[in-house]
């Protein structure tokens, strides 16, 4: 079965390295995670395509139930984390669009710097730490 975990699709990249004194959000940073949002959208694609070609490959009629069910569950499965994985795209080119706007490394909310080393980590976010943190708090008061 393809793999399904959306952060191992992000190829390999080297950690960005600041020059002393260095604007943040410089055209070097920019360009480098725009360079990773490609890969790892590129990656999620190549995902897609592997699915598809896997459920036309292996989509048998079997004569027993069980195995038919057993199938149908492996197959429904593939689904949803391809499902969860487009809307992963559509967040990822979202970003992009942000980096080609100049929009990008800042928090929606406080307007602070998300950081070099959070995006890494989590290249489509857009809250800064402190502020992520106080919205699941928010959202675990208020789901119970």
């Amino acid at each position: 079965m393809p793999n399904t975990n959306p952060e191992s699709l992000m190829k390999e990249f080297t950690p960005y390295v600041a020059k002393e004194g260095e604007e943040y959000m410089n055209e070097n940073q920019l360009a480098h995670f725009k360079s990773i949002l490609l890969n790892w959208k590129q990656g999620l694609m190549e995902e897609v395509d592997r699915t598809v070609h896997h459920l036309k490959e292996e989509a048998v009629n079997y004569a027993d139930p069980n195995d038919r069910a057993s199938q149908e569950e492996e197959f429904s499965l593939e689904l949803r984390a391809r499902d969860r994985e487009r809307k992963l795209v559509k967040k990822i080119s979202q970003t992009i669009e942000r980096i080609n706007e100049d929009d990008y490394g800042f928090c929606d909310e406080c307007g602070i710097e998300i950081g070099i080393r959070r995006l890494e980590a989590r290249p489509t976010a857009t809250l800064c730490i402190d502020c992520k943190t106080l919205a699941e708090i928010k959202e675990k008061q208020i789901g119970g």
